[in-house]
């Protein structure tokens, strides 16, 4: 069974410098080192050059799951974070590993010059060592990307459900563009928070911005209504406009029970009714 020879981990060794020249010049070229810092780079690849040689020394064969490359595993695992971070691609992250052949190929044909069989087989356990370094380093970086995506994607959910203090006692909640199931969680848990921060007795939730209301749309207003009242307080549904009753009257949704205004300026005048606040016109 091939194997990597311990004479290709001298040379790996002897000309560890030459390597990391090499390699590092290959990065800048492919545009790899794009929106990063020169030492960084330098120095990951330095660390990871030195984790390859350890590993080898260890005779830990090419099968990264195995305990001699735990080490190196976490290093890349580190290094794919990071560049999702920084808004790298995975074709700029894999390039760091696949960089790497072409000096290390060159490395074992001068080598291994003299003996042709020895070279082949070499050349195909380190392709082998790199590729699986570099699957792993993608499947990292798709991971880290994807959570980077789902807190970005939660944090404009945040942003475009503003909860807002009308009054004392008053809460409002613009809604704008389409209701979705994700979405309605993140307004029921933020509205619900802020009636509990604040001791609100009246939360208004304006759909003024919402394109269109259909059976889903308006069954996630009903649950947040609900909700609402649970928590011991009123809700108020402004902002229904002509073409929206139309819609809500045709597919028959039972909407019975919720006070619904016209706009926000009439469902604020009705929840100061309720509190017993009035006000008055000054000339």
């Amino acid at each position: 069974m091939a194997a990597l020879q311990n004479s290709t981990l001298d040379a790996m060794k002897n000309k560890q410098a030459q390597l990391l020249g090499e390699w590092i010049q290959n990065m800048e070229d492919s545009g790899a080192t794009r929106q990063l810092k020169e030492q960084e780079v330098r120095q990951q690849a330095s660390e990871f050059l030195q984790l390859v040689v350890d590993g080898m020394a260890k005779n830990s064969g090419t099968d990264i799951s195995a305990t001699g490359w735990e080490t190196t595993r976490h290093f890349l695992e580190r290094l794919s974070h990071s560049r999702a971070l920084l808004g790298q691609d995975s074709q700029q992250t894999a390039t760091f590993i696949f960089a790497l052949k072409g000096p290390i190929f060159s490395l074992l044909q001068s080598h291994y010059r003299e003996q042709p069989a020895l070279l082949a087989e070499q050349l195909w356990e380190i392709s082998e060592l790199l590729d699986a370094f570099g699957l792993h380093t993608i499947r990292t970086f798709q991971k880290s990307r994807e959570a980077v995506i789902k807190r970005q994607q939660e944090e404009l959910l945040e942003l475009s459900t503003p909860v807002v203090k009308l009054w004392d006692g008053v809460l409002a909640l613009p809604m704008i563009g389409t209701l979705d199931s994700q979405r309605t969680q993140v307004v029921m848990e933020s509205l619900l928070q802020r009636i509990v921060d604040t001791g609100s007795e009246i939360a208004i939730i304006d759909i003024t911005g919402v394109p269109t209301v259909d059976t889903l749309v308006a069954q996630h207003l009903l649950k947040t209504v609900t909700a609402i009242r649970l928590m011991g307080a009123d809700c108020i549904i402004s902002g229904v406009r002509p073409q929206i009753a139309q819609t809500i009257v045709h597919l028959g949704l039972d909407l019975q029970g919720v006070v619904t205004k016209a706009n926000l300026a009439d469902a604020l005048k009705l929840a100061l009714t309720r509190l017993g606040i009035t006000l008055n016109k000054t000339v």
